[in-house]
């Protein structure tokens, strides 16, 4: 299984392969190749600050010689007209890598300002906001690290690193004790050990997600009031996640009802990107 700094390197490569591909023909016919300017990272709209870092890698990885000062850290605070970092070194790789770092930057700069907003909301509450696998294909790993740069909880990766039975599983094994039971003697048989979810649909289900011992338990569609009754009667046996359509609005009644935990693929799915531009200076 390849790395997180491996998955970046890769994505960044396919970005470079379908943005600059045999070369940005624009920018070879009109600038010299000795030509060495700076450009500046503008904030112009409100939010939390993300992807920084990642930025950093795709300079470096283009162009090695582009200096890279940063006077703003991921996870900051920020408003119009502030200045996150400046780029120094020859402007035919300024003006290649551009679009390449402000898609990163301003994607995962409004997952990060759109988590920051959630959690907010459960201020005061031991909940934590989940991100989930809704996810733009090959970007993920930046999409949850915005959550995390936000103030989110990473759910997990993938289906590798951790085992949730939804109610598809559980339709298709059986039920729940027997989708449970065939998971635990999977992971013992494969020598993996990893957390056991379940996704419930009601009273009876709990009970017997309860009863066959799981790590959390998911409350799918459940209502502020159904999840009440649910957190009462789990009574802290295990940890417990709400899911489900649930809002900016509705999260509060969610997570005053005592859930350890509340996914929210709004995070990532349909999230505006934070404006901002990368001009000369």
């Amino acid at each position: 299984m390849k790395s997180k700094d491996e998955l970046i390197d890769d994505l960044l490569t396919l970005a470079f392969a379908e943005d600059v591909g045999d070369g940005d023909h624009t920018t070879l016919s009109t600038i010299p190749a000795d030509e060495i300017g700076r450009q500046q990272l503008i904030v112009k709209e409100e939010g939390i600050l993300a992807g920084v870092e990642i930025a950093r890698k795709v300079f470096e990885k283009f162009d090695p010689s582009l200096k890279m000062t940063v006077m703003i850290n991921d996870g900051t605070h920020v408003k119009p007209g502030d200045i996150a970092f400046v780029v120094e070194g020859p402007v035919r790789s300024l003006l290649q890598t551009e679009r390449i770092m402000l898609n990163i930057m301003q994607r995962m700069s409004g997952i990060a300002t759109m988590t920051d907003r959630y959690q907010q909301r459960l201020e005061g509450l031991k909940t934590k906001v989940l991100d989930t696998r809704k996810t733009t294909p090959g970007m993920r790993i930046l999409e949850k690290e915005a959550v995390r740069i936000g103030g989110g909880s990473n759910h997990r990766i993938g289906l590798f690193d951790m085992i949730l039975i939804k109610d598809n599983h559980v339709d298709f094994a059986g039920g729940i004790p027997q989708a449970v039971a065939a998971a635990k003697k999977y992971c013992k048989e494969t020598g993996r050990d990893l957390k056991i979810e379940v996704e419930v649909r009601n009273t009876d289900e709990i009970n017997q997600a309860l009863e066959a011992g799981v790590d959390r338990i998911m409350l799918d569609n459940f209502t502020p009031e159904r999840t009440r009754e649910a957190v009462e009667l789990i009574n802290g046996r295990t940890e417990i996640e709400s899911s489900g359509g649930i809002t900016l609005d509705t999260l509060r009644a969610y997570g005053e009802c005592g859930v350890d935990f509340i996914s929210v693929g709004a995070l990532t799915h349909s999230v505006k990107g934070l404006d901002m531009s990368f001009k000369a200076c």
